[in-house]
């Protein structure tokens, strides 16, 4: 599985707007289709909340990949 660090500010991103900020997703409308379906993982539980706050220390997984929540700042 592809692991990736993602640097954000704190205190949170929201899950859509991470995965579009991570390059994960091409666009906004990409990462909210993703998450109703039920294709993204926070901490190893599927994930319906697209605007699930995400914190320094958070893992997304999504299609092989697992995005490594980091805040900075």
């Amino acid at each position: 599985m592809e692991q990736r660090v993602v640097a954000v500010q704190p205190p949170y991103i929201k899950l859509d707007a991470f995965l579009k900020f991570s390059g994960a997703a091409e666009t906004g409308g990409q990462a909210k289709e993703w998450v109703q379906e039920g294709r993204v993982l926070v901490n190893g539980q599927v994930c319906l909340q697209r605007g699930k706050k995400l914190v320094n220390g958070d893992r997304v997984e999504l299609a092989g990949q697992l995005l490594l929540v980091v805040s900075f700042g």
